[in-house]
């Protein structure tokens, strides 16, 4: 037998050849060698690295803290491009609501007759010390026509008239966009040369402010007194929008003292323009305070007392922080316009300082004098978006602001000065720690080696013990666990997976028989659920089906488009869901005909039932004898609006009809345009714009509704059509449009109504290709035979 199997177990404590030796020789041998080895390569790694780390830092920290302050220039650009545009498009929206009435005067006048005929506006008032006529506080905005415009009777010459009239429409949407999008101090319109009005909304007493303010404006017109030659520019830039120096309708005014507000304001102008864009029809415009510029410029935070400005080409600086305006040493001088330009500063570096001349941030550095001692800055320039601006002289120039950051060059590099002395002093306590903590790691391991190796090997051979109790099936073994160690851990593992064992080897068959129960139970539930979504489902495609099938039902038929004397009719309608919510119908008698087409909000179910019900109200005034298509067009609304009403409903629709009678077409109702193709290839195109209004919005359409005529003669050629036809998208995104309607129309024109309705339908199709169709589709074409 060997040693080993001699050895009396009263020896195996430590013996040489005992397990317990061997691991006390093995572990703390290792442990030895790898605390002194990993210990000296530390510290050398240690000294090198902290040379290293401090190179590396200051590079890092420097090229950190410049990058930083680059990023952070131009966030704060964008941000301060992006206030900029969102007041660019708060005016644009203004001109083009406005440029619509503009392009609409029979609508424009109608609206301002309304208008005053509700009270939304006010009568004018004429003011004898003034010599101007003015609206009553209370209305959304206040309108005053000036001396100049009054006849020698004092009273407003009609054009002048006509145009406060027409400019009623900014009181519903001046209010809308002065309380949307950022904060404006006002906004306004003014009138062209020869009627050069002025409207403002907040109201304000603007006639008399402007007496005191601006004395002899009112025998001056307003474009020459208060900003001479930039009418005219304005003329030119429309003639060869070429000129402009930027390419942007808005113009900007320099900074100046407002006179109604006291307060240094910037103002955006955008021109109008006559419905045929060749001359000019007056402005819009707003104003905003340089406090809300200057927001941006205060929330810049660089270090503790760095800071930006906001500066105009010529060194004028709009905004900057009380502290950023004595370090700049500048100040506002307010007897020539607002000017507070770097030029005037009593720093010599800072009158010296040139504004950037590209897009590219500018970084430089200059040296300023404080407190008696030179103080090196760190300045960061970038420029914003190109503006035109119009500084009370002609011409308007190209104006480039920019955006300055500050900062003394001390509190930049503060960080790096404090890591490379945060290094050093760390390198040597860890040097100090890691010598002491290799001498007391070496102490501590040998002694806890010695100490618990005894220990170790005990439970390792109870463990064996129990592992080989369990592998007989012993499903009742535990180890005694009389320590709290990793072996400790490993025995309370074992007595659990022991426990866990003898449990589930008892109770499979039960939990088993529970899991199989309950899934039972739950796919029963499953199961009824599914049964009772599936019985949902064809109800409701039952009704869908049952109210698509009566939509189509109530369609003008073949037989009776035949029936019609003259005429070629035929009709198409492709729904968009399972109910659509387009309109058409053919109605005919005794010669007569009227065919209708329409447009309901939206589409599926709710706008289905409303075409239905324009189709009721629609065949049941045709059975009356309604011949007056004005009268025939009111009382159809009162009936909708009345049932939309009822209903609670917010839809309503576009309608027009179409009655025929003697080779002659009357036009009445709202819609799409028409398209009408002439025997001889000519093509018009009929706008119905005037000629009616959404049916189901109002009770009563009838100063609206109006009544086109025109003739329609052997071999001509009507096409009706819903948005679905013109909106319809390619799978590039391109619309179908009505240019490929007419082109589509004319191609097929010398066939009958069925082929050239086939013929472009099979374009569109065509065009559609696998797009989804998002709308309703609907095509009405008629030829005289």
């Amino acid at each position: 037998m060997s040693d080993f199997a001699e050895t009396p177990p009263s020896r195996w404590g430590f013996s040489l050849t005992s397990f317990r030796a061997k691991f006390v020789l093995v572990v703390g041998g290792a442990v030895l060698v790898d605390l002194l080895v990993a210990g000296g390569i530390a510290l050398w790694n240690v000294n090198r690295l902290s040379t290293n780390a401090m190179d590396e830092v200051g590079r890092g920290l420097e090229k950190a803290n410049i990058e930083y302050l680059q990023n952070y220039i131009a966030t704060t650009v964008e941000r301060t491009d992006l206030l900029l545009d969102r007041y660019h498009s708060e005016v644009s929206g203004l001109a083009g609501s406005m440029q619509t009435f503009i392009d609409n005067p029979a609508l424009s006048d109608k609206l301002g007759q309304q208008l005053q005929t509700d009270g939304v506006t006010t009568p004018l008032a004429y003011n004898e010390a003034g010599n101007w006529w003015q609206n009553q506080p209370g209305e959304a905005s206040a309108v005053t026509v000036w001396g100049y415009l009054l006849d020698e009777n004092k009273q407003p010459t009609p054009d002048a008239m006509k145009t406060v009239r027409e400019s009623a429409a900014f009181n519903l949407v001046g209010p809308s966009f002065l309380s949307a999008g950022p904060p404006k101090l006002q906004m306004y319109y003014i009138g062209p040369r020869a009627n050069p009005i002025l409207r403002s909304t907040p109201y304000n007493d603007q006639g008399s402010v402007f007496d005191k303010v601006y004395p002899g404006h009112n025998e001056t017109n307003w474009w020459d007194f208060y900003f001479p030659g930039l009418y005219e520019t304005w003329e030119t830039w429309l003639a060869k929008p070429s000129e402009r120096p930027v390419d942007s309708p808005i113009t900007m005014l320099s900074p100046y003292l407002d006179g109604i507000t006291g307060k240094i304001i910037v103002s955006f102008f955008q021109p109008l323009t006559t419905p045929d864009r060749k001359n000019l029809n007056g402005i819009v415009g707003v104003d905003l305070t340089l406090d809300q510029l200057a927001d941006i410029v205060k929330s810049v935070k660089i270090a503790e007392t760095g800071f930006a400005f906001l500066s105009m080409s010529n060194g004028n600086v709009l905004a900057v922080t009380e502290d950023g305006e004595k370090t700049l040493g500048v100040k506002i001088n307010n007897e020539s316009g607002f000017d507070r330009r770097l030029a005037h500063s009593s720093q010599a570096a800072i009158a010296g300082l040139a504004m950037p001349s590209s897009p590219e941030t500018v970084l430089t550095t200059l040296t300023l004098k404080e407190n008696g001692e030179d103080v090196p800055y760190v300045v960061l320039l970038k420029q914003l978006n190109a503006e035109n601006l119009y500084t009370g002289k002609v011409p308007v120039t190209r104006e480039v602001m920019s955006l300055g950051f500050m900062v003394p060059e001390r509190e930049i590099y503060a960080s790096l000065i404090a890591a490379k002395d945060g290094i050093s002093a760390e390198t040597r306590q860890v040097v100090t720690w890691q010598v002491g903590t290799v001498i007391l790691s070496l102490l501590v391991v040998l002694g806890a080696v010695f100490a618990i190796s005894g220990r170790i090997t005990a439970g390792l051979r109870a463990l064996a013990d129990a592992a080989q109790r369990l592998q007989n099936k012993d499903y009742s073994v535990r180890v005694a666990i009389p320590a709290r160690d990793e072996v400790a851990a490993v025995g309370v593992a074992f007595n659990r997976m022991a426990e866990e064992i003898s449990y589930h080897t008892e109770n499979l068959e039960n939990l088993v028989a529970e899991r199989t129960k309950a899934l039972e139970t739950a796919n029963g539930e499953i199961n009824a659920l599914n049964a009772k979504l599936k019985s949902e489902n064809l109800r409701l495609g039952a009704e869908l089906d049952v109210a698509r099938h009566i939509q189509m039902m109530v369609l003008p038929k073949r037989d009776e488009l035949d029936e019609i004397k003259g005429i070629d009719v035929s009709g198409y309608m492709e729904p968009a869901d399972e109910v659509g919510g387009d309109y058409f119908d053919v109605l005919h008698d005794q010669g007569r005909m009227k065919v209708g087409i329409g447009d309901v909000t939206g589409h599926g179910l709710e706008s289905g039932v409303l075409m239905l019900m324009v189709q009721s109200v629609a065949r049941a005034l045709q059975e009356q004898g309604d011949e007056d298509p004005r009268e025939f067009l009111e009382v159809l609304n009162r009936a909708v609006f009345k049932n939309i009403q009822r209903t609670k409903t917010d839809k309503h629709l576009s309608l027009a009809f179409l009655d025929y009678e003697d080779r002659k077409i009357t036009l009445s109702g709202q819609h799409e345009e028409v398209l009408v193709l002439r025997d001889n290839d000519e093509v018009e195109r009929i706008d119905t714009v005037d000629l009616g209004f959404p049916i189901g919005l109002e009770s009563d359409i009838g100063p609206f509704v109006d009544t086109h005529e025109f003739p329609f003669d052997s071999g001509d050629v009507i096409v009706l059509h819903t948005d679905g036809v013109t909106e319809a998208e390619s799978p590039a995104g391109e619309l179908f449009g009505f240019d490929r309607l007419c082109e589509s129309a004319k191609r097929h024109r010398r066939k009958d109504a069925d082929a050239i309705k086939d013929g472009i339908i099979a374009d569109l199709m065509a065009h559609i290709g696998t797009q989804k169709i998002h709308d309703d589709i609907t095509l009405v074409v008629m030829k005289h035979r």
